[in-house]
């Protein structure tokens, strides 16, 4: 990307590595920032899920986020870059660090494909349903849906949810709300 391409430029120009330029030039939040501007998007995740990670006040918001806005291919992406850059799997620190539904809605796999199957929409509807209505918040079904469905089949999934029940699924979120935050 463009980015690569001026660090690459700024290294064929000075034989000098643009990062390190950076960090001695600048200080404080500045720098921070420019040196974040400066990498890829995998690498620049990869860095800000390693802070919080290692922040002691376990606020894991970035993890979240990174889970639920990439694509499976940019968080296969996260974790290639996490990877190269710490020499340890991003899974694992996640899983090492957070507990109970947070460590396995984050330790799941998304499936990105786009197709959408109907009868797999009723069923999970029906077992959304069936835990939002007896307030089981610990059902293992509800978690593994809403951590390895795509996004087309989730909306599937929700619309459903909505024409069979009269309401839309955000409007009950007594059985889900900690992962109804993800888009």
């Amino acid at each position: 990307t463009q980015r690569t391409q001026i660090r690459q430029t700024y290294y064929d120009l000075y034989q000098e590595d643009l990062i390190k330029r950076l960090e001695s030039e600048l200080s404080g939040d500045f720098e921070r920032a420019m040196y974040r501007w400066i990498l890829e998007p995998a690498e620049r995740e990869a860095l800000l899920a390693n802070i919080a990670l290692k922040n002691a006040n376990m606020n894991y918001h970035v993890i979240v986020e990174i889970s639920c806005v990439s694509t499976p291919d940019e968080l296969f992406a996260v974790r290639r870059a996490y990877h190269n850059r710490y020499k340890r799997c991003m899974e694992e620190d996640v899983a090492t660090n957070t507990t109970g539904h947070l460590r396995q809605a984050m330790s799941s796999f998304k499936y990105g494909g786009s197709e959408v199957n109907a009868r797999l929409a009723q069923h999970e509807a029906d077992i959304l349903h069936e835990a939002i209505k007896n307030m089981n918040h610990n059902h293992e079904e509800v978690i593994r849906i809403l951590t390895t469905r795509s996004k087309t089949q989730l909306v599937a999934t929700f619309n459903r949810y909505r024409d069979d029940h009269g309401i839309a699924i955000t409007k009950v979120q007594q059985g889900i709300s900690p992962f109804l935050c993800c888009p």
